[in-house]
């Protein structure tokens, strides 16, 4: 099938989503808002889940693009602010298609979409890492921002558009902030950078309960190379 088949039946899914919510997304529907037989549907996705995940990032790319082209500023937490206002809006505003993308969990994976937004949101807590203000992994720290935002999001959603409070979004927000984040850097430590954060490592490390014994002896020969230069 050509190209132009598959962006004509993405659009009339789309379309059926946005008027309907998933369940008006059938093979029949489908099939007579795009003009084409129903097996066309499957040769092209496989099956109605393959047409949902390219509906799903299809509706997902100007969001996607929104983050990606939005410039980064000298402040990584400011810019996961923005970030998260960015998601919540998306979802505000395109309730059939977030609750496609977020609402049908899948254990053990996520859709397309998901995945790519959660790659971005990866690279926004690297940032704040590299900064020196995350205080967890950055993986658990990802975790929590990523549950934090889609469930805000999802009970937004699920409210009468008159009843939403969105200061809610902004204290969510600010406490997932304040979980993961600390206070900027000293001038100190901007000026000592490394060095500094392994001096004080390495002062910390016989308190620690989480590695053994050989790790320890590993890691603090690793930090005094550090710290020595």
């Amino acid at each position: 099938m050509t190209a132009t088949t598959r962006d004509r039946i993405i659009d009339a899914a789309s379309a059926l989503l946005a008027e309907g919510g998933r369940h008006a997304v059938s093979t029949r529907a489908v099939s007579a808002a795009a003009g084409v037989q129903a097996p066309a549907i499957y040769r092209i996705f496989g099956d109605m889940q393959g047409l949902l995940d390219a509906v799903a990032s299809h509706g997902f790319e100007t969001y996607l693009r929104s983050k990606k082209d939005t410039p980064s500023t000298d402040d990584p937490v400011d810019d996961l602010r923005q970030g998260w206002d960015l998601h919540i809006g998306f979802g505000l505003a395109n309730p059939a298609l977030y609750s496609l993308i977020y609402g049908d969990v899948r254990p053990g994976g996520e859709p397309p979409a998901a995945r790519q937004a959660s790659e971005i949101l990866a690279t926004l807590i690297h940032r704040i890492a590299e900064a020196g203000r995350l205080r967890m992994s950055e993986e658990r720290a990802a975790v929590l921002v990523h549950a934090t935002g889609r469930g805000m999001t999802l009970s937004l959603i699920s409210m009468p558009e008159d009843q939403r409070d969105l200061s809610l979004s902004t204290v969510a927000r600010e406490s997932v902030i304040a979980a993961i984040t600390t206070d900027p850097p000293s001038d100190e430590l901007e000026r000592n950078g490394l060095v500094t954060i392994a001096v004080a490592l390495r002062a910390l490390l016989p308190h620690t309960t989480a590695l053994t014994t050989t790790e320890r002896a590993l890691l603090a020969d690793w930090l005094d190379r550090i710290a020595t230069g």
